[in-house]
């Protein structure tokens, strides 16, 4: 199997577990991850949340961990990476409103390669103007954001994936075996036991 290169996009108040579990797994398996933020280098961090789901409407936010990045935003290039990654969480809320992360997100859907997004990752996607045409998962309260952008929204349990071609998707955390399973496929990672 042959290592790919994922840039990971990932913000202040981005999803603790959808940041840290798939940025460990991924390079466990042998992958190289690169961790970026706009306007942080190499050895900064970001802030995490840990969102739960205990009762009440909507999930609730905790303080997560700090999450530092390993690679500085300024040096990518996105022709140098075989996949996206996008977390969810806040992050993607106000990571869509920066031109040049918009500008990633096209040049991994224009060349087709794979893209996992997570949770509120469907608010980079729909921002970038990629989801037309597609099906998408993404935490329920993004569906309007997903139909809106022209994608159909797949309504799946919390720990459930979909994939659409090279897309990846899933509504929260607790699908990680399945989304990550799923963009293994994409990668096209064998895994033998």
């Amino acid at each position: 199997m042959a290592a790919k290169k994922i840039l990971m996009m990932v913000g202040d108040y981005a999803e603790d577990y959808e940041t840290m579990v798939p940025f460990q797994a991924l390079q466990m398996v042998g992958h190289l991850i690169h961790a970026v933020c706009p306007d942080k280098k190499a050895g900064e961090y970001v802030h995490t949340a840990i969102h739960d789901f205990d009762g009440a409407q909507t999930y609730s936010e905790k303080p997560g961990h700090r999450f530092i990045l390993n690679f500085d935003f300024a040096d990518v290039r996105a022709a140098d990476y075989d996949a996206l990654l996008i977390p969810g969480g806040r992050a993607p809320e106000y990571l869509r409103l920066n031109e040049q992360v918009l500008a990633l997100v096209r040049h991994f859907a224009d060349a087709d390669k794979p893209i996992a997004a997570v949770c509120h990752g469907a608010q980079l996607l729909a921002a970038a103007g990629v989801l037309k045409g597609r099906s998408c998962s993404a935490y329920p309260a993004c569906a309007p954001e997903v139909r809106l952008a022209g994608g159909e929204f797949v309504d799946i349990s919390v720990n459930q994936a979909h994939t659409d071609g090279n897309l990846v998707s899933a509504p929260a955390w607790p699908a990680h075996p399945a989304w990550l399973a799923q963009f293994l496929n994409v990668l096209g990672t064998q895994i033998s036991l």
